[in-house]
């Protein structure tokens, strides 16, 4: 069994300001870097940058052997201390990505370290370089990335002067000290990771020595397509997985024909699957005779369970369960009332459903017939954006979005809620 290390580290200029994050695999045997990511997010806290890092060195290490054990080194207490499961972990945007993190290894093939900051410069350079290419208006450029470079010519320095290189460092399990009870790195606003003198500036993910430019090859690209009306879709009513299951209406069928025609059209789709509720499953059979293709069902892609709110209108809910519809509203850890799915774990089963779809369609056009919160979810996390956006789309029945994904494990948007078939 392939054993790696992965360090990683996450920063904000201004705690919340411009984040960035930064991530690299390595084999625990030689210390040789397998692969790097990096990643400007936005505007987001420390933590909150620590954990996406965290996230992307986990999917890395997948990508290369999903039967690994993974060994994690981070500088940052507080992620150690929550991913091990001592310390709880309280904050709303941390909580989701805390769950997906925990989804990617099996619990028991992850052990997790503190280590200082000094033994983290490889991952803390990455996450510069990121917040840098954002500060520019870019995104992260692995051909670009000098991080490896530096960390390696320090280790060569320190074996130089008969020093074992701090970066490859085996001694795990070690103690660091306690941190201050706050959920936020103590820093002063504004302050930033140091980085190294004569470091330029730099704008993903690569494979470290294969060029400084790899061909990624096509990426698997995921095309989005919410299913058609259902007599519930116009009342606006929740319509989950845990409720009647209602068919298409006709007017249902009549976008699924046309979007049928559109999606032949384009000619590019390969592979149709659906979620096992009746409405996609319809909608999914209507598109697939007009291709030519078969339906896959595919459990992951269903609907949240919205438990006792199945059926009722927004304002039913409002009415009937407000406490409830509140903290649903403010917490995507939050339940809806009667035990159905949190936002935070369909985030969880979206990002394990769409990682196993990407890896076994790589450089294919696969259509996924789904509903509202699994098209955003992927949307959300494609973007790298908070649980809290999913209230700010709008997505129409019968629409399509797309997302494309490549190998160095970003993602590209290319479409979103596209209806101009229906006109």
């Amino acid at each position: 069994m392939r054993e790696f290390i992965v360090e990683a580290d996450g920063g904000s200029r201004g705690n919340p300001g411009p984040a960035g994050y930064g991530a690299v695999v390595c084999d625990a045997a030689t210390g040789q870097t397998l692969l790097e990511a990096a990643e400007y997010i936005g505007v987001a806290t420390n933590n909150v940058a620590e954990y996406r890092g965290l996230l992307a060195g986990l999917r890395a290490a997948h990508t290369l052997d999903p039967a690994a054990t993974v060994h994690v080194r981070m500088d940052s207490k507080l992620v150690i201390e929550q991913m091990s499961g001592r310390w709880k972990i309280k904050h709303p945007s941390m909580k989701p990505l805390a769950t997906e993190a925990r989804t990617v290894f099996p619990p028991d093939r992850v052990t997790y370290e503190w280590i200082p900051r000094a033994e983290n410069k490889h991952a803390d350079r990455l996450a510069n370089e990121a917040m840098d290419a954002g500060a520019r208006g870019e995104q992260w450029s692995p051909g670009d990335s000098v991080a490896d470079m530096d960390v390696a010519a320090g280790s060569r320095a320190a074996g130089a002067m008969g020093v074992l290189p701090l970066e490859r460092s085996r001694e795990w399990g070690r103690v660091g000290a306690a941190a201050p009870p706050s959920e936020e790195r103590p820093e002063a606003p504004g302050q930033q990771h140091p980085r190294s003198p004569g470091q330029p500036d730099a704008p993903g993910t690569t494979t470290r020595g294969w060029t400084s430019a790899p061909d990624l090859g096509a990426p698997a690209t995921l095309v989005l397509l919410r299913h058609g009306e259902t007599p519930l879709t116009p009342q606006k009513r929740f319509s989950g997985s845990g409720g009647t299951n209602p068919p298409l209406s006709a007017a249902g069928r009549d976008q699924a024909h046309r979007v049928a025609d559109a999606l032949a059209r384009r000619g590019t789709v390969q592979t149709v699957l659906a979620s096992p509720l009746t409405r996609t499953r319809e909608t999914a059979e209507i598109v697939a005779a007009r291709l030519g293709l078969d339906v896959v069902v595919e459990d992951g892609l269903r609907e949240t369970d919205f438990g006792a709110w199945e059926g009722l209108t927004f304002g039913e809910v409002r009415d009937r369960y407000p406490d409830d519809l509140n903290a649903w509203l403010a917490d995507p850890a939050a339940h809806p009332t009667g035990g159905g799915e949190s936002f935070a774990e369909v985030a969880a089963r979206i990002a394990v459903t769409k990682d196993e779809l990407v890896t076994a369609h790589a450089g294919r056009t696969v259509l996924l017939v789904t509903h509202v919160t699994p098209i955003k979810t992927l949307v959300r996390l494609a973007l790298g954006a908070p649980p809290e956006s999913l209230f700010r789309m709008e997505l129409s029945a019968a629409s399509l979005s797309a997302v494309a994904y490549y190998a160095d494990g970003n993602a590209s948007v290319r479409l979103f809620n596209d209806t101009s078939h229906l006109r």
